[in-house]
């Protein structure tokens, strides 16, 4: 049963991704943006170590963001050598885009490709595959 979770959650993730268009946001960007908008204001540092990559990695995406103006910086209150990263209206739309495409696609896939009867067993599904995300 593990295995099977396993091999057929990836492979969702896997073909939401291949779906993405090319202007949409890498992987790495929409991590970052999710934490600047959940968490609020933070640093480069700070966004690293929760991405568990390195400041110079995460500094690459986070040019790439504020670029396309999806994030901004500020001087940080009490150290002038530092800057405070936040995410903007137009990253905080980025988001939503992205994910409202993906749920578009979603539904016409589930709309096309099954009956009433196995839209209904994923729905039951999807609760308990929420919570098994919660418990890893």
């Amino acid at each position: 049963m593990a295995a099977a979770l396993q091999m057929s959650i990836g492979l969702c993730l896997r073909q939401l991704r291949r779906t993405d268009s090319e202007r949409d946001l890498s992987w790495p960007e929409t991590s970052a943006l999710k934490r600047l908008e959940r968490g609020g204001p933070t640093s480069v540092t700070e966004l690293a170590k929760a991405e568990q990559i390195s400041v110079q990695s995460m500094g690459t995406t986070l040019g790439a963001l504020e670029a396309r103006g999806f994030i901004k910086r500020d001087p940080h209150p009490s150290d002038g050598r530092r800057s405070v990263l936040s995410i903007t209206k137009a990253g905080t739309r980025a988001l939503e885009d992205r994910h409202n495409g993906r749920a578009e696609h979603l539904t016409k896939v589930l709309t096309t490709e099954f009956s009433p009867a196995e839209i209904w067993q994923l729905m039951v599904a999807a609760p308990l595959i929420e919570r098994l995300a919660h418990c890893l």
